[in-house]
């Protein structure tokens, strides 16, 4: 199998790109490197520098990589806060850029793709734990985008004979085990590297936001999920839709909600560093309790987590922290 990632310098991308090496899989990567980092392509992946809006560019890769089966989308811009304060750089992007990958896999005759969804398509979710089948209200801008992105792929697929997968997934976190590539954003807005931060020297403090939210301690529970199970459910994904897989939706997940405060004692107890809270008000659009059923996901795809204990998934996410404290060289 031969598979083009896009965004494949960044967080998951990368994760995935070693994870299809490590099968043995011939890897291309594009990546505009704006938030993706070099230090993080793998040495053995054909790496192109361009942005997938340039039709111009991707025909060149197209034409250069003749014998792509499958391509896996990572590329679109995912801060919730930013696509609140400036939605058309999210339409302009993770829209427009979609459609005009769109139109060169068209064009190229690639008819595979799996594209990195998410669970805010769903919005305040109705109960838990969240069903494929459950409303999708998104609450923000990203949500509302990687909701539009779906359906463009299901129209144009109706349209033009391609078929995808979408992955929902829920809070991606962890680093890969090897401890060479992990977690570096700019804004860092994730909660486990935000913790992280205090023992790392970088913060004096985690605020925790709402603490009289409906729940045993009363702050936000969360499904983080390994972004290694992540990589594997990509690679399984496209290898369904190798062995001739219809088009379909999957939630990621554990299954298992952590609240705020297990997840900063969790961190307390794998740094053995102190962590200094402070306590603050609720932020607006944050449900209470967001957890996945991933049970299609196991039955259909064969997925199935095998880091999902929280000690584990921070452990690694420390790891790579402490080992690389001011992230990639290439910052």
């Amino acid at each position: 199998m031969k598979t083009l990632v896009l965004g494949g310098a960044g967080y998951i991308g990368s994760h995935t790109v070693y994870e299809l090496i490590e099968k043995g899989c011939e890897t291309v990567i594009i990546d505009s490197l704006e938030t993706g980092h070099m230090s993080a392509v793998h040495p053995k992946a054909k790496f192109y520098k361009g942005d997938i809006r340039d039709a111009d560019f991707l025909d060149t890769v197209f034409e250069n990589e003749k014998d792509i089966d499958t391509v896996i989308h990572f590329a679109a811009y995912s801060l919730v806060g930013e696509s609140m304060t400036n939605p058309l750089k999210y339409y302009r992007n993770n829209m427009y850029g979609t459609m005009v990958l769109l139109e060169a896999m068209v064009r190229h005759g690639i008819d595979k793709i799996v594209f990195s969804s998410t669970a805010a398509t769903y919005g305040e979710p109705e109960k838990t734990p969240i069903l494929e089948t459950d409303r999708t209200v998104p609450t923000n801008t990203y949500g509302e985008t990687k909701l539009s992105m779906e359906k463009m792929f299901k129209w144009t697929g109706a349209a033009h004979n391609i078929r995808y997968v979408s992955l929902r997934y829920f809070n991606a976190c962890g680093a890969h085990t090897n401890g060479m590539i992990g977690e570096d954003h700019s804004p860092e807005t994730h909660l486990i590297p935000l913790i992280l931060q205090v023992p790392g020297g970088k913060r004096d403090s985690i605020s925790i936001f709402g603490t009289d939210y409906d729940t045993p301690d009363g702050t936000c529970i969360r499904d983080y999920i390994h972004v290694m199970d992540l990589a594997q459910a990509h690679i399984l994904a496209a290898e369904y839709l190798m062995n001739g897989g219809k088009s379909d939706v999957f939630n990621l997940g554990n299954g298992v909600g952590h609240s705020v405060r297990q997840v900063i004692e969790t961190a307390k107890a794998v740094t053995g560093f102190p962590i200094k809270t402070v306590l603050g008000d609720r932020r607006a659009g944050d449900p209470a309790v967001l957890i996945a059923s991933s049970e299609k996901a196991k039955s259909i795809l064969g997925w199935k987590p095998v880091h999902n204990e929280l000690d584990e998934i921070i452990g690694t996410a420390w790891a790579w922290h402490k080992n690389h404290p001011n992230g990639f060289e290439d910052r």
